[in-house]
């Protein structure tokens, strides 16, 4: 859980009236605490609480998506500047990836096949001050 230490902080991204953003706690106990929200004109529209834990050998992402089923995603990858996490049963996202690009930017993504089509949603995110 230390190799993914770079994820804590809070991060912001912003498009016209949307903003996502996500927040993460450093690694304690063996886990990370994640939270994240999406606002569109002030109005919430989605949130999401995450786990992220030490599982023998490898990174677990449990995800708690709001009005949705959790789901737990596996890390394939995991470095001091990339992780990428998986679950080929999962309807969508199969995949989720979380990639340092710089001192205070971070790219994130969910992606996967839906239909038979693959499908990648990006957040380029930048470190704000924790509120």
């Amino acid at each position: 859980i230390d190799r993914v230490a770079w994820l804590q902080g809070c991060w912001e991204m912003t498009s016209g009236n949307r903003v996502v953003e996500e927040a993460w706690t450093r690694p304690r106990g063996g886990i990370m605490l994640g939270v994240g929200r999406t606002t569109r004109d002030g109005t919430l529209v989605e949130y999401e609480t995450v786990l992220l834990r030490q599982d023998g050998d490898t990174l677990a992402y449990e995800a708690h998506p709001s009005g949705q089923p959790s789901a737990t995603f596996t890390a394939r990858e995991a470095s001091d500047s990339r992780v990428v996490f998986e679950n080929a049963a999962h309807d969508f996202p199969q995949r989720v990836g979380y990639e340092r690009t710089g001192a205070d930017q971070l790219l994130a993504w969910v992606e996967g096949s839906i239909n038979g089509r693959e499908r990648r949603i990006e957040f380029a995110y930048r470190r704000v001050a924790c509120r």
